[in-house]
């Protein structure tokens, strides 16, 4: 049908509503513009990336849940809603012995373990923590609610710890287990800016990434210090060329370091104000601009791990962290300078570069001239996941051992730089899902050592910058449940680092001195990644889990009945104990004579025979229980003592119950059937 043959009237209507509808989205378009964002605006700016529901769960006494959550880099908040049925007074947590102490853990990178926890434990949950550099623990709380920005903690895994009792006596083996249970459930949410660049609880904060190119070296900016080894050098600018800031007002850029690095440098330049009269009249180098860095998480002035004031010199980082590195620079002291008599559109206007400087392929350290290792996996054979070993790429082709020689890697190294100041260093990964496991780091020589080791997450160690180190036995990482020292002396050195992060370690040995002995030595060095530290010392068994979500595998200890600690190592009951509380438990089955001979001497030969069986049975269980000595398989004498002590306690009712004979019998039959079936199927427990 053409426009023509459409009457008029009807034709009329029809315009006169479309411009009624042009008209009003005008209006609303003219509000929006009036009023700036709205409310739903700052809503629609956040987003939930990911949630999680763990149902009803109950932990029996000394049970432990790990929860693993994964956090992108461009997150904003993680918020956590957990309820239980506990029943605790924070401010009494003091008096509640250890053993029987519900708590909650938080640790970045790999699960918590909260064992030798040294600190307070006043503090509660709801107050929040105060990033995860180290193990937070908090006593559990009936209601349990908080949000962690990304000012706070950084992206990556981190895990929730759930524990109902800790200590040495968590992993020793009981024949009872008694105390109470608690249920929790738990809601957790990860909620990210839909503006990649937008930072903040509330994703009002703009960070500008910086982008890397290739460049050289001699001729970047500021590239005072000539490196003849450097090859590789990065540098890092923003898509815009200047940025103007009020005094107070920080601005914040983001830089992605992906490999190991030597050095990172921050420069400013062409720091001058936004009015040309100032500028004639004040000099812009007398400003201060602090600028402040920080790994993994939005920096500020209080918490950052990097600063300094670019208008006086670059800051310098040695050995950066791989993963994204926040900047934050900040005009200061700029009204005080001018007298403050400027008003509030004064500005300080400046460009900014950065320069990440990498070594080429096989060297590190102290202007390139070390050398560097990669490692790579070799995979053990047996079913349990993860466990593997580490080798030089050169030395892993058809090896068959963890351990190789040292020497032949460090001769390269030997004739470079003074003494104390040669490193080599060596690179490994740790696979996705294996923070639960171990890196054993061992050495071995003929002579005396001359070595000292030291481990950095995400980074090259040095002797200002490591997670763990291990010099001599005065001077080593403090001793913790995540660094264990093991049968070191002058020729061996023995340790453990505890459920590792995963990714990227740097393992660095320091040449103490170069010497005739030490140039003969025969020193040999393995680094694995192992289960149970120490095989539970020889007095547990090495058992694996995985946590809540499935996606990380963890090892622990089951101790025996006389030790405990997370690598059972820990004492708890002596030699000496043992035999006495042996003897004592056994010999405590000679209470059945007095009821055997009772029955005896009442012609009760059924209740004779009952009562002498249920404590020689009861007798052979203990003794087979303590590791005396097994008569039957365990489960058989297990079944025997229960089933038997049901059965002797019952029949001591029925006999002395005045009843007929005929429903006496008949009471034995069927408490016989139901004390046997609840004797099979461990409903005592």
């Amino acid at each position: 049908m053409s426009l023509n043959s459409i009457p008029w009237c009807h034709l009329k209507p029809i315009l006169l509503s479309a411009l009624l509808l042009f008209c009003c989205s005008l209006d609303l378009c003219s509000a929006n513009d009036e009023f700036g964002v709205g409310t739903t605006d700052v809503f629609d700016d956040v987003l939930t990336l990911s949630g999680f529901s763990y149902p009803q769960t109950t932990l029996r006494p000394y049970d432990l849940l790990y929860i693993r959550v994964d956090i992108p880099p461009w997150f904003s908040a993680v918020s956590i809603s957990l309820n239980s049925d506990v029943d605790l007074d924070v401010s009494r947590v003091e008096r509640v012995p250890k053993s029987s102490l519900p708590l909650i853990c938080f640790r970045d990178g790999s699960p918590p373990l909260p064992d030798a926890l040294n600190t307070s434990l006043k503090d509660s949950a709801v107050k929040g923590i105060n990033g995860l550099d180290v193990e937070q623990c908090f006593p559990m709380e009936k209601n349990i609610t908080m949000k962690l920005t990304n000012e706070q903690i950084s992206p990556g895994a981190w895990y929730i710890g759930l524990f109902n009792g800790i200590g040495a006596s968590r992993t020793q083996s009981k024949m009872i287990i008694r105390g109470s249970a608690y249920s929790f459930s738990a809601n957790i949410s990860v909620e990210a800016c839909s503006n990649s660049m937008m930072r903040g609880e509330l994703c009002n904060s703009t960070v500008y990434p910086l982008s890397c190119t290739a460049s050289d070296v001699y001729n970047s900016m500021k590239a005072t210090v000539k490196k003849p080894m450097m090859e590789n050098a990065m540098t890092c600018k923003s898509n815009l060329e200047m940025f103007c800031s009020q005094e107070g007002v920080p601005e914040f850029y983001s830089l992605d370091i992906t490999n190991m690095a030597e050095e990172l440098t921050i420069m400013a330049a062409n720091v001058t104000f936004n009015t040309t009269a100032l500028n004639n009249t004040f000099s812009a180098n007398d400003v201060s601009l602090m600028c402040f860095a920080r790994h993994g998480a939005i920096p500020s002035e209080t918490l950052h791990d990097y600063s300094g004031d670019l208008n006086k010199a670059p800051l310098v980082i040695r050995y950066p962290l791989i993963g994204r590195l926040y900047i934050s620079i900040l005009p200061v002291n700029v009204t005080k300078m001018l007298g403050g008599t400027q008003g509030g559109n004064l500005k300080v206007c400046y460009s900014m570069e950065s320069q990440v400087l990498q070594c080429p392929l096989g060297k590190a350290g102290s202007n390139c001239t070390m050398d560097s290792y990669t490692l790579q996996t070799v995979l053990r054979r047996g079913a349990t996941p993860f466990e593997s070993y580490f080798l030089p790429v050169a030395v892993g082709e058809g090896a068959s051992s963890a351990n190789f020689p040292l020497e032949p890697l460090l001769n390269k190294s030997s004739n470079v730089g003074e003494s104390g100041d040669i490193w080599t260093y060596f690179t490994l990964d740790i696979p996705r899902g294996a923070a639960g496991r171990n890196i054993h780091i061992r050495l071995s020589a003929d002579v005396k050592i001359s070595y000292e080791v030291y481990a950095r997450f995400g980074g090259l160690p040095s002797l200002h910058s490591w997670d763990y180190y291990y010099a001599n036995r005065t001077r080593k990482s403090d001793q913790s449940v995540f660094f264990m020292l093991y049968d070191s002396s002058d020729d061996e050195i023995d340790f453990y680092i505890i459920y590792a992060r995963e990714g990227t370690w740097g393992i660095g040995l320091r040449h103490l001195y170069i010497g005739s002995d030490s140039l003969k030595a025969q020193t040999v060095m393995s680094i694995s990644l192992e289960g149970c530290p120490k095989q539970c010392s020889s007095h547990g068994d090495c058992k694996y889990s995985f946590d809540a979500s499935g996606l990380t595998s963890y090892s622990f200890c089951s101790c025996d009945r006389n030790h405990g600690g997370f690598d059972c190592s820990i004492e708890i009951v002596s030699h000496k104990g043992h035999i006495l509380q042996s003897i004592f438990l056994i010999g405590s089955n000679a209470a059945a004579i007095l009821p055997a001979y009772w029955s005896l001497r009442q012609k009760a030969f059924a209740e004779w025979i009952l009562f002498t069986s249920s404590g020689i049975a009861s007798g052979l269980y203990h003794a087979c229980d303590v590791g005396t000595w097994c008569a039957l398989n365990f489960n058989v004498l297990q079944f025997m003592d229960f089933w038997l002590s049901f059965m002797a306690v019952v029949s001591t009712f029925v006999y002395l119950a005045t009843v007929d004979e005929v429903y006496k019998r008949a009471i034995h039959t069927a408490v016989a059937i139901l004390t046997a079936l609840l004797a099979a199927t461990k409903a005592t427990r």
